[in-house]
């Protein structure tokens, strides 16, 4: 018994030891771990309130500011873009002839197709030109294949045509549809008279586009329902293939008179 007292007591002693060799405590440790890092975010958040605010701040500001800039350059850019690649095809055209002919002017042929698409609006305006233009679609027409093609093209081609008796799209049309309060955006296209036991009625087909401007739905609609706006055809086309975007923020409308006038006046 007592050597078992004398070892517990040297066995205490020791522990007492080697906490004093020891410079930090592990209770201590423990505590730090468990608490430091809540403390030291707490202390920190404590202390610097101020900086985070400043920074997010910052943060705000730069991300406005750049989205502003690339609002603003976004449409340039695009802009720039269409427009290069737009002269580099036109000029495709007519280069590589005067590349044959040992001529390198950048825009030298973009400057000739201009020239030349200009001297064909002259000539097919003409009555030769007009021969020569049914002569020719008399042959495309013949074909099984091409002819579908260049109807859709040709369609598409006449709706911004400025010849007001050959074009598709006669005025901007504003409908009421699909109900009440509610309106639809699009074109006139003809006119026609319906008759029936209760007498003539003068409609018009609005072509309406439902998807960008090939697209669309068809409505007889008549002629005393149908707003006219004050608005071209291009413009309205403008408007249809911006999704709107471009609505101009008021709309006065045309009397049908005044339209009616505009038609049997000679230009």
């Amino acid at each position: 018994m007592g050597d078992e007292k004398s070892l517990s007591v040297m066995g205490a002693g020791r522990d007492r030891d080697r906490e004093l060799l020891i410079p930090v405590p592990d209770s201590v440790d423990r505590h730090l771990d468990d608490d430091g890092p809540s403390s030291a975010s707490a202390s920190s958040s404590h202390h610097h309130p101020g900086r985070e605010t400043f920074y997010k701040v910052v943060r705000s500001w730069a991300s406005k500011k750049f989205m502003t800039g690339c609002v603003i350059l976004l449409p340039i850019a695009i802009t720039f873009y269409v427009t290069w690649w737009f002269i580099h095809f036109v000029d495709g055209f007519f280069s590589p002839i005067y590349a044959q002919l040992g001529i390198d002017i950048f825009g030298l042929g973009f400057v000739t197709s201009i020239t030349f698409i200009f001297l064909v609006g002259v000539f097919m305006s003409s009555w030769l030109g007009a021969s020569v233009l049914s002569l020719g679609e008399w042959f495309i027409k013949r074909m099984p294949f091409i002819r579908h093609i260049y109807n859709a093209s040709k369609q598409i081609s006449a709706a911004i045509s400025p010849d007001q008796n050959t074009r598709a799209f006669k005025e901007v049309a504003i409908i009421r549809h699909p109900r009440i309060g509610e309106y639809a955006f699009g074109f006139i296209t003809s006119s026609l008279t319906l008759q029936s036991y209760s007498g003539d009625e003068e409609l018009c087909c609005v072509y309406v586009p439902t998807n960008h401007l090939y697209i669309g739905d068809i409505f007889l609609v008549n002629a005393k329902d149908i707003i006219r706006p004050n608005l071209s055809v291009r413009e309205g086309i403008e408007i249809v293939v911006s999704g709107g975007m471009s609505m101009p923020q008021m709309l006065s409308t045309l009397d049908l008179r005044t339209t009616q006038l505009d038609r049997i006046r000679p230009v």
